[in-house]
C-alpha cells in the first residue's frame, strides 16, 4: 500500500482478458484503478465491484480524441493525479491483406495505434503534473514477427514499438518511463476467437503452453513500480 497519496492507475481496455488482470492486479497492489471500457459496461462494473475502494469505470473509444479527453476530465475530477497508464486497448480483423477491406484496416490502426497517441497525448501532461508515471503500451509476438493473415494487426502492434522507442526518449526528461510488453498467447476471448492460431501457438511454444494473464499482470505489476527501466520491449513468450 502507498504512504500518502494512492497512485492512480488507468487501464484501458480493462472490462476482460488481460486488461482485466492488470486492473485487478494494480487494485491489490493498493492503486486507485480507472477502468476504461467501449461496450462492456457490465463487465467493466463487476471488475470494479471486484477491485472495491475508489476503483472507477470510464467508457471511452480510445481512438477518438473527444472522448479520450472526456475521460481525463474524470480522472481529473475524481483522482486530480494520473501516474500509470496501461494502453491495452486493443482489436484485430484477421485477413489476408488481398481479401482485407479498408474499413477493417482502419478500424484496427484506429484502436491500436491511434489509440495510444490519443491517451498519451492527453495523459502525459498529467503525469508530469504529478511527478512522473510509467506508460506500458502492449504489443503483440506478432508485431515483432508478423503474422499470416494479421496484416493489419502486426502493423498496428509493430508500429507500437517505435512509437514506445520514441517516447522513451521524449519523455525520460520528465521522469515518465516508457516500455512495451509484449504478451504470449493468451486463452482470452480474442484467443480463443482464432481457435487455430491459439492451437499453433501452443505447438511452437517451447514449453509447450499458452500465456497465463495473471503471470502477465504480474510482471506488469512490477514493472510499473521500478523507477529505472525505460524505452525497453519485454517479451513475455516462450517461442523464438
Amino acid at each position: 500500500m502507498f504512504m500518502g497519496a494512492r497512485k492512480v492507475a488507468l487501464v484501458t481496455g480493462g472490462s476482460r482478458g488481460l486488461g482485466r488482470e492488470v486492473a485487478l492486479a494494480l487494485g491489490r497492489a493498493g492503486y486507485r484503478v480507472v477502468v476504461n471500457y467501449i461496450k462492456e459496461e457490465a463487465q467493466a462494473l463487476e471488475v470494479v465491484q471486484s477491485i472495491g475502494g475508489d476503483a472507477i469505470a470510464v467508457k471511452a473509444d480510445v481512438g477518438e480524441m473527444g472522448e479520450v479527453k472526456e475521460m481525463s476530465r474524470r480522472i481529473e475530477k475524481e483522482f486530480g493525479r494520473l501516474d500509470v497508464l496501461i494502453n491495452n486497448a486493443g482489436i484485430t480483423r484477421d485477413s489476408l491483406l488481398l481479401r482485407l477491406s479498408e474499413s477493417d484496416w482502419d478500424l484496427v490502426i484506429h484502436t491500436n495505434l491511434k489509440g495510444c497517441f490519443n491517451t498519451v497525448k492527453v495523459f502525459a501532461p498529467m503525469m508530469v503534473s504529478s511527478g512522473g508515471g510509467h506508460i506500458v503500451n502492449i504489443s503483440s509476438y506478432s508485431g515483432l514477427r508478423g503474422k499470416e493473415g494479421q496484416v493489419a494487426y502486426s502493423a498496428s502492434k509493430a508500429a507500437v514499438l517505435g512509437f514506445t522507442f520514441s517516447l522513451a526518449k521524449e519523455l525520460g526528461k520528465d521522469n515518465i518511463r516508457v516500455n512495451a510488453v509484449l504478451p504470449g498467447y493468451m486463452p482470452t476471448d480474442m484467443g480463443k476467437s482464432a481457435g487455430k492460431a491459439m492451437e499453433k501457438a501452443e505447438r511452437q511454444s517451447l514449453l509447450g503452453r499458452l500465456s497465463d494473464p495473471k503471470e502477465v499482470s504480474g510482471f506488469i505489476i512490477w514493472l510499473v513500480q521500478t523507477e529505472g527501466i525505460t524505452g525497453q520491449v519485454f517479451v513475455l513468450d516462450s517461442r523464438i
